[in-house]
């Protein structure tokens, strides 16, 4: 198409699609008032053979036959719908309200007793404009549909999955202006090669080839029910092409005639990728601590806890009160609550939890009946190399929220505690781990008046602390992605589920309880470094990819850190209310030995000598065992496939 005649065809589409509505309406009747009597003579003449005989049953026959037809496309709504998003429905109704209408005028033409109309031709005449129904409007529909190739914005786009959900998606694509659906790509050997709604399969051995051949820019993953494991796969796979990866969210958004819905196709999101459907809250748990009540977050500036306020908002407590040390995080959090509720009494409190008094006047002052304590120091590197003040932290801070929750008789107190206290090889787990002792003793002395709890879980996706912000702003600086190791692997679950699960753990405790929450299958780092790569339309430079885009380098494992994590000990696991929530029967030390151990420790980090520090850390917590760096990891071709801790070691159901 030349260039002039390009414009005009722009600017005659451009003025037909501006038209309004009415004059759209009139311009088609006009248009089906001069066609239809065409169609009645073809009719005629197919009927008789004669175009002279054709002639003889005058003009106002063929304007009567219009007049009806017209009659009968406005029933159907013909005239009303759109004609971009004409569908066969559509076409069906009017094709179901022109036979009516011929039917009722062959009945008429009976009663009148009109023996010179040969009534066979209104059946010819049905066929025939259905026809110029059919190629009129799907003929205008496309018409309306190009697009000037030089002004669209539209992107060519791949389709991973040549199934039934790739095929609707696709043609909901051609009806919109974003997407451009030029080829599919999917795995299976039969399809490779084969057509599916207008577009050749290639297999993703070809994707470079043909992303580079077609000047793809996004590839969008149709498979509504593939597991998280698989689609991992498949997103690293999808990342040789180097173009950024989405996925079909809903397949009931689509429709032949109509774009995919606002939401149908979006990014890829981490929860993707983790496998685990969200469970609801139960709301007779969620709210049972919250509603009506004052409630304490400490730490909530942090990531868990600025979570937990923003859920605890959404439930009516009572008041709400921020406990945070520093000073930005804490205004953050308080602006962000305080304009999304203004109605809610919030005080943000400014401090540290190892300052006794300031607990006290806050649990006396605002009449504390739940506490959410999650401040802590998390960071493993960090409190490794500052053993004093982690422990200090994590250790008073637990002892001190525990002690004047029971003097000021507060209902519940939920220790907010970490994989790493299982076991632990750093200080940071074995901090925590002495922090959930110090709660477990609690609800041993004052179990009477408060209930204590602790609450146990991994990694959650986009903490502060959580390895895929680092990798984001790794991946915006052009890399290298640094993982400690090739074979590290972590558990995670998204920072709101998380929220709900501590809350809901909390309203289910008795006393003393041992909370874990199922983060589903642990997820091999490295695994996850590659996914974020190509989800970002980048490759990963490699011995066998040299002109990559971002490099995965293994830089050991830091002091302290684990190949993997665990949940749980040897301890007995029950069931609990929750399907996602376990019960664990932990052993516990007498509250005055622990005491004078807490005593000890402290006295020991006056010393500031790792030696009797870790020494007095082993004497609280026996399974403390520090490990050394491996500052040499070994190439994943050497490391073999070694079998990953089971999230339920042993089950025991309730007994009656």
């Amino acid at each position: 198409m030349s260039n002039s005649s390009s414009d005009l065809f722009s600017q005659l589409r451009t003025r037909m699609v501006s038209m309004s509505r009415t004059s759209k309406i009139a311009l088609m009747v006009t248009a089906d008032l001069l066609a239809l009597p065409a169609c009645f003579l073809i009719a005629m003449i197919l009927r008789g053979g004669d175009l002279q005989l054709a002639m003889n049953y005058g003009p106002a026959s063929y304007v009567l036959v219009a007049v009806v037809t017209i009659a009968a496309f406005s029933i159907s709504n013909l005239y009303r719908a759109v004609i971009r998003f004409i569908d066969q429905r559509l076409l069906s109704l009017t094709g179901a309200a022109l036979a009516f209408a011929i039917l009722c005028v062959y009945v008429v033409l009976i009663l009148v007793d009109e023996p010179r109309f040969p009534r066979s031709a209104l059946a010819i005449y049905w066929f025939v404009v259905f026809s110029y129904v059919v190629t009129s409007r799907i003929g205008l529909r496309n018409l309306l549909r190009v697009r000037d190739g030089r002004s669209s914005k539209s992107d060519a786009v791949a389709v991973y999955g040549a199934g039934d959900a790739g095929a609707r998606l696709v043609q909901a694509m051609r009806h919109s202006d974003e997407y451009r659906p030029v080829c599919f790509f999917d795995d299976k050997r039969a399809l490779n090669e084969r057509t599916i709604a207008g577009l050749r399969v290639f297999n993703t051995a070809r994707l470079a080839e043909i992303v580079a051949a077609q000047s793809i820019r996004t590839i969008v993953i149709a498979l509504p029910s593939v597991s998280a494991e698989r689609l991992r796969d498949i997103t690293q796979r999808l990342g040789q092409g180097g173009v950024p990866t989405k996925i079909l969210s809903r397949v009931v958004d689509l429709s032949d005639d109509r774009p995919p819905a606002s939401g149908a196709i979006r990014e890829l999101k981490f929860e993707d990728l983790l496998g685990r459907p969200p469970v609801p809250p139960r709301l007779d748990l969620f709210a049972r601590c919250v509603r009506g009540k004052n409630v304490l977050v400490t730490g909530a500036g942090g990531s868990i806890g600025g979570e937990l306020c923003r859920q605890i908002v959404t439930l009516t407590p009572g008041e709400l009160h921020l406990l945070d040390h520093s000073e930005y995080a804490l205004y953050t959090v308080r602006q962000e609550l305080t304009t999304r509720f203004p109605a809610l009494t919030i005080h943000a409190h400014l401090g540290s939890v190892c300052n006794s008094d300031l607990i006290e006047r806050i649990l006396q002052e605002g009449k504390i009946n739940t506490i959410y304590h999650a401040a802590a120091y998390k960071h493993v590197p960090l409190v490794e190399t500052n053993i004093v003040e982690g422990l200090r932290n994590n250790v008073v801070g637990a002892q001190v929220v525990a002690s004047a929750a029971a003097k000021h008789r507060v209902q519940t107190c939920v220790l907010i505690s970490s994989d790493k206290a299982v076991r632990p090889t750093n200080i940071m787990g074995a901090s925590k781990r002495i922090a959930e002792l110090i709660f477990q003793a609690a609800a041993v002395r004052h179990g009477a008046h408060t209930t204590f709890c602790m609450v146990r879980f991994g990694n959650v996706l986009g903490s502060s602390g959580s390895v895929i912000p680092l990798f984001q702003r790794q991946i915006t600086r052009g890399g290298p992605l640094t993982i400690t190791h090739p074979e590290v692997s972590r558990y995670f679950m998204l920072i709101a589920e998380a929220a709900q699960l501590v809350i809901q753990a909390g309203a289910m405790a008795k006393g003393g309880d041992v909370f874990v929450l199922d983060m589903g299958e642990p997820v091999k780092i490295v695994d996850l470094a590659r996914t974020m790569i190509a989800m970002s339309g980048l490759t990963e430079r490699s011995l066998q990819n040299p002109r990559g885009d971002i490099e995965v380098q293994f830089v050991g494992l830091f002091p302290g850190e684990k190949l993997h994590e665990e949940l749980l000990t040897d301890g007995t696991v029950f069931p609990s209310e929750h399907p996602r929530i376990m019960r664990m029967k932990e052993s516990a030390l007498r509250p005055s030995v622990l005491e004078t151990c807490i005593t000890c420790l402290m006295m020991a980090c006056e010393t500031h000598e790792r030696g009797t520090i870790e020494s007095m850390v082993k004497a609280i917590v026996a399974e403390y065992v520090p490990t050394a760096p491996d500052l040499e990891p070994p190439l994943v071709a050497d490391v073999a496939d070694k079998p990953r801790p089971s999230l339920i070691k042993k089950f025991v159901p309730f007994r009656i």
